[in-house]
């Protein structure tokens, strides 16, 4: 490991990450190809901030490396590439499984009688601190998914109290109009659901408005133009709050792609 890894366990002031080492990790994240390169490039300082400020804990025996933290401190910075790194402030623990982990649950049933059970998930954004997350889902990410970006949303939510849909906003923008691009998409995509439809995200997203911020975060930068295609709205208040506008991006590749493939059937 390089020695950044072993400061960063006793809250180092200092992380050094060389360019080679950013290009290794940028390249398994090829959603990036959609962004511009000014905000990779302040994703990249926000995740050294990140990777300063924040502790990393290896659960069940997973062995934390430096590209490992690397790659989750990078995806962590999307969310906030507008708010900025001090939106995670309050807490500091990531811990990271092998894979999935089971949490223990306890919740009331409408008859007053207290159930227990254990739930397996891929990631947990606690509201009194850590953030929890799978390595292998987070390696492997299956199309569409991002347990990082998910989780860290998660933890936008949980900045102004309620875990609600409704996460911190800056200055310009107003909840009223959050509320009138989410609400109708919410509805209407759990409508969509229940009649069995396929949808541009996750189905987990109707779980809870929360949960469809949540999933709406991760298909605004994996899938832009799906998500931009089914809900406008929602991809409009999303690109005011991150800063950027990946469709864009996704639109030029796909042109790009378009016209060189042409060009190599014509000659």
């Amino acid at each position: 490991m390089f020695d950044w890894v072993k400061r960063l366990y006793q809250g180092a002031a200092k992380v050094d990450v060389d360019e080679a080492q950013w290009q290794s990790v940028e390249r398994e994240l090829d959603f990036l190809a959609f962004l511009p390169r000014e905000a990779i490039d302040a994703a990249r300082q926000i995740a050294l901030s990140f990777l300063k400020h924040k502790e990393f804990y290896g659960a069940n025996g997973l062995a934390l490396d430096d590209r490992m933290m690397l790659s989750i401190a990078l995806q962590a910075s999307l969310p906030v590439l507008r708010l900025g790194g001090d939106a995670y402030r309050g807490w500091v623990g990531i811990v990271v499984y092998p894979g999935d982990f089971v949490a223990r649950r306890r919740e009331m049933g409408p008859d007053g009688v207290v159930h227990e059970f254990d739930d397996t998930l891929l990631g947990e954004a606690r509201s009194d601190g850590p953030v929890l997350l799978s390595w292998f889902d987070v390696a492997n990410r299956p199309h569409g998914v991002n347990v990082v970006i998910h989780e860290f949303a998660h933890k936008l939510d949980m900045l102004n109290g309620d875990v609600d849909g409704l996460p911190a906003l800056p200055p310009d923008m107003q909840p009223a109009a959050w509320a009138a691009a989410f609400a109708p998409a919410y509805e209407d995509f759990c409508r969509r659901i229940d009649l069995g439809e396929h949808t541009a995200i996750d189905p987990y997203a109707s779980e809870s408005p929360a949960e469809f911020f949540a999933v709406s975060a991760e298909a605004f930068f994996l899938t832009p133009l799906r998500l931009q295609s089914d809900y406008p709205q929602v991809y409009s208040q999303l690109s005011m709050l991150f800063g950027v506008d990946p469709a864009q991006g996704e639109a030029r590749l796909m042109r790009e792609r378009w016209l060189s493939k042409h060009q190599v059937n014509r000659e």
